[in-house]
């Protein structure tokens, strides 16, 4: 008998779907910021160029690095302090001179680079909450042996920690304010905590509490009112806060089952805010038609399908939670964004998944995937 090695083997479908998202991207992208990068920089591959060498370029170094050295042990062993860390980093959005002082404080500017740790802060949660929930599954399995009012409050300890840290997350998104990232890190802490097998009472409990801190979020601040509002009833204030979903809606239209044709959408040049962005959705649909905008959302649910199919078979509690954490986050996000542009959800500033222009999101996308690939893959042993 000889050694035995572990290969990590990778599911080549959901490999080539990852490929697919990021080919579309950088597709995408070129075709949206020619027009806006040659107005403002005076080149047309400005923001392409950017996407490449400070998003795709370091994100598939980092990833590499996360597939090739991070074990379950690490993430048992330092998930916690990455949170803390991450914590701290949202902290200093606020200062000046390193967050910057007017609109909302989203990022960290060190010289001529800028991060975003809010989008960091989407998998460092996962990882925590896959960490926190994994140490309880056997004791949580344990309870619904159990009976009567023991059983009813076994598992508050995972509970309280959770809404602990939920918590400070959601008082330092809310500052910023990023009410969309919040939604999008809270909808999967729900799908996770679901898929544990927590007491029973943990997820309604979590819904009811969500949508009253939702009730009361929207009560104090009135431009969250109005953008409901506005949700309701694109046109009741389209030059104002409806004008970006009305633009949106239009672009849309104008793309008709076939599309403009690539590179030919009309609503980029002025019209659309933030196209290269949130609203790039709007952008696909004008220019590749229905036909296209559909191929695109049926690749995102392809990758959800496979993520969970891969998950459903993976044995260690750990990794199993996290890949579902980790595929449930780009998928809402995803569907968050493109149901938002096309008005089935109120307006959002959240970017699509691999599409949107943004080197800190896809930079941690590609971390996100690579590690998604290591822990749905299968690992086997070769005699020598």
């Amino acid at each position: 008998m000889g050694d035995k090695k572990s290969i990590w083997k990778v599911d080549p479908i959901l490999f080539g779907t990852v490929l697919l998202l990021l080919f579309l991207g950088i597709l995408i992208l070129a075709s949206v910021s020619a027009s806006f990068s040659l107005q403002t920089f005076g080149t047309t591959y400005y923001f392409l160029n950017h996407q490449l060498l400070f998003g795709l370029l370091p994100g598939l170094i980092f990833g590499a690095l996360v597939f090739r050295f991070v074990s379950l042990e690490m993430i048992k062993k330092w998930s916690f302090a990455l949170l803390l860390g991450n914590i701290f980093l949202l902290m200093l959005v606020f200062l000046p001179f390193i967050g910057g002082s007017e609109g909302a404080h989203r990022w960290i500017y060190a010289g001529p680079f800028s991060f975003q740790p809010s989008e960091l802060l989407k998998l460092t949660f996962i990882l925590y909450l896959a960490s926190l929930l994994a140490a309880k599954i056997t004791k949580h399995g344990e309870s619904r042996k159990k009976r009567g009012w023991k059983r009813l409050f076994e598992g508050t300890e995972t509970l309280l920690p959770f809404v602990a840290v939920t918590g400070i997350i959601s008082f330092l998104l809310l500052k910023q304010p990023d009410m969309s990232t919040l939604g999008v890190i809270g909808l999967t802490g729900i799908i996770m905590y679901f898929i544990a097998g927590t007491p029973w009472w943990h997820t309604p409990f979590m819904i009811l509490g969500a949508l009253g801190a939702a009730y009361v979020l929207i009560q104090l601040a009135p431009y969250r009112f109005s953008r409901l509002a506005v949700f309701l009833d694109p046109f009741l204030d389209p030059l104002g806060k409806g004008y970006q979903i009305k633009q949106a809606l239009i672009g849309i239209g104008s793309g008709g089952i076939l599309g403009t044709g690539l590179g030919l959408s009309f609503q980029k040049y002025g019209f659309l805010p933030e196209p290269i962005s949130d609203s790039i959705f709007a952008v696909v649909a004008e220019e590749l038609g229905l036909l296209g905008a559909s191929f695109l959302v049926l690749v995102f649910i392809f990758f959800a399908w496979r993520s969970f199919a891969l998950a459903r078979k993976i044995q260690d509690p750990l990794a199993k939670i996290a890949s579902v954490g980790i595929a449930s986050w780009i998928t809402l996000q995803a569907f968050v964004n493109m149901g938002s542009i096309t008005g089935l959800l109120p307006l959002t500033g959240i970017p699509l998944p691999f599409i949107s222009y943004g080197g800190s999101a896809l930079v941690v996308e590609l971390v996100a995937v690579a590690l998604l690939l290591k822990l749905t893959s299968k690992s086997y042993t070769m005699e020598q």
